[in-house]
């Protein structure tokens, strides 16, 4: 039932992969021998209950945190750490870093800089790139988050799913390999979520490669490739979609369905609402 290949649809070429990947913050270990890879065109979803170490392998995977063992590629490439056993030089990570797009949970957009400009930025000032291509093109990834007619507006003007639409767009303007979600919905009002998440799923039916951290289930259920359900920093359990929700393999994600999917959870783990966890 469990699953670590990529589904047929999709390239069988790994972008990402983690090989045995632990970090720990004191005494408190967060992740524990994590191990998985993502294939061209994947989107994986990561599931599991708050403080299972999710937002922590996405920052390890950027190198926004150090793993203390373990190894991460990205095409074939270790992050942070060079083929003679070295930490990289920030300008060898930072290059690194520009192949990777990271949407974060609090859009983190410049303020003194309008939706245009927040877009052109990196693709200008980083990888140096020519204004009028790079303007050219991020009028149009404005236009696929459907916010054209933002485009001179500042940050403080936008609600909040616009503004998260327009990390997406910003972290795509980078052209990454990889685009990293971090419960990009988690600090939107209700009635905001499903604009973000509509631009999610048209980014997974493009093929673009993506890790979502996200505790939205209809949306890992219906964007995802395959699951890989964390719990006290390890991975108990990777499979697809319909495997996971229809019949999990193990007794902790049967436990996480009940407790974080609600009445959806119950249905889909084929769990009557009264049954002991």
């Amino acid at each position: 039932m469990n699953s670590s290949a990529p589904s047929s649809r999709h390239d069988a070429r790994p972008v990402l992969t983690l090989s045995h990947v632990s970090k720990s913050f004191g005494s408190l270990l967060v992740l524990d021998d994590v191990s998985f890879r993502v294939h061209r065109g994947e989107t994986i979803c990561l599931l599991g209950p708050s403080g299972s170490g999710k937002s922590t392998l996405l920052r390890c995977i950027n190198w926004l945190e150090r793993p203390d063992s373990g190894e991460i590629q990205l095409g074939g490439v270790r992050i942070g750490i060079t083929t003679g056993g070295l930490v990289m030089t920030d300008r060898d990570l930072s290059r690194v870093r520009t192949r990777i797009g990271m949407v974060f949970q609090h859009f983190a957009l410049w303020p003194h800089m309008t939706v245009l400009q927040n877009v052109m930025e990196a693709p200008v000032q980083v990888q140096k790139r020519p204004r009028a291509a790079v303007r050219d093109e991020a009028e149009a990834l404005l236009a696929k988050v459907g916010l054209s007619d933002k485009q001179d507006v500042f940050p403080a003007k936008l609600s909040g799913g616009q503004k998260q639409r327009v990390g997406i767009a910003r972290a795509l303007a980078m052209r990454p390999e990889l685009l990293l979600f971090d419960e990009p919905t988690s600090a939107l009002d209700p009635e905001l979520v499903g604009e973000v998440l509509a631009v999610m799923r048209e980014l997974a039916l493009d093929g673009m490669t993506m890790v979502v951290v996200t505790h939205e289930m209809a949306f890992a259920r219906e964007a995802a490739s395959r699951i890989v359900f964390l719990d006290r920093g390890r991975v108990v359990e990777t499979a697809t979609p319909n495997a996971f929700f229809t019949a999990p393999a193990s007794d902790r994600a049967r436990q996480f369905l009940l407790r974080y999917a609600g009445n959806d959870g119950r249905r889909v783990a084929g769990l009557e609402a009264g049954s002991p966890t």
